[in-house]
């Protein structure tokens, strides 16, 4: 990895402004205006429906058509796939291809400019045997992916993303279809991995995520709150449209501000 990111800097990791996008005649997002700066950790949340996996797209050249703009670290999204990393979510990966744990995360270090016949060399074979250390997953480095727990799956995708060593990394619900023990061990992970990178992480999990980010943006359709992971209850009674009440047992954490302290909210 590249070191520690100095955090006081005031760099842009990412800058969107009046982003609109449209499927047909359906709003996906509307107008969301978001700055991520260097050595941040976002988590966003929202209903499903809401545009998170469609913002993550837009950061990564997967929406082609937009109204807006979109830079990461000061280019263009073309100009800096290299930066960045991205984890799908898994209910969009083939479990059942016949490939292994440790090809999957290898295939990871191809370069798109260069043939699909690029052969791997040494430092690059080196590279990806320290990142499933990292992960923790270099015991099943020959195991087939369809036999991987939903756990061990997910780590094998955050391997795979660091694979192309970004500066950014963007992960769609990478705890979601996992246990609570793998989802502890992935969000272990991720904290750990802030310390090199800025992560965006989309999660449905509004009472694990708030105890574990930076800085947390609530997205449905428009940016509804982005500040920090704390929020009070107008802020998520908007954001999914109906009064909703959070407990979280156990977590010396409060996720919601008293009634009293309500503020505004926006971009």
């Amino acid at each position: 990895m590249s070191g520690d990111i100095e955090k006081s800097s005031g760099n842009k990791a990412v800058s969107i402004k009046d982003l609109s996008v449209d499927y047909g005649r359906i709003s996906a997002l509307s107008g969301v205006c978001l700055d991520v700066m260097e050595g941040e950790y976002l988590g966003i949340i929202g209903p499903n429906g809401g545009g998170k996996s469609t913002l993550l797209k837009a950061m990564i050249g997967l929406i082609p058509e937009y109204e807006g703009s979109i830079t990461v670290f000061g280019n263009t999204v073309r100009d800096s796939r290299g930066y960045v990393g991205y984890v799908p979510q898994l209910s969009t990966v083939d479990k059942q291809f016949p490939i292994t744990l440790y090809e999957v995360v290898l295939s990871g270090c191809i370069n798109p400019r260069l043939s699909m016949f690029t052969r791997y060399n040494w430092q690059e074979k080196e590279f990806v045997g320290e990142l499933l250390s990292r992960v923790g997953l270099l015991h099943l480095a020959d195991r087939q992916v369809s036999q991987l727990s939903g756990g061990e799956f997910q780590r094998m995708l955050i391997a795979r993303a660091l694979a192309a060593k970004p500066k950014l990394l963007l992960l769609d619900e990478p705890t979601a279809s996992v246990d609570a023990v793998s989802g502890d061990n992935i969000y272990n992970l991720l904290s750990e991995l802030n310390r090199d990178m800025t992560i965006i992480l989309v999660t449905h999990d509004l009472l694990a995520v708030s105890s574990q980010v930076k800085r947390l943006a609530c997205l449905n359709n428009k940016l509804i709150y982005h500040g920090e992971p704390q929020i009070n209850a107008g802020v998520v009674n908007s954001l999914y449209g109906c009064p909703v009440d959070l407990i979280a047992h156990g977590v010396p954490h409060r996720v919601l501000r008293e009634h009293e302290d309500d503020g505004g909210c926006g971009c």
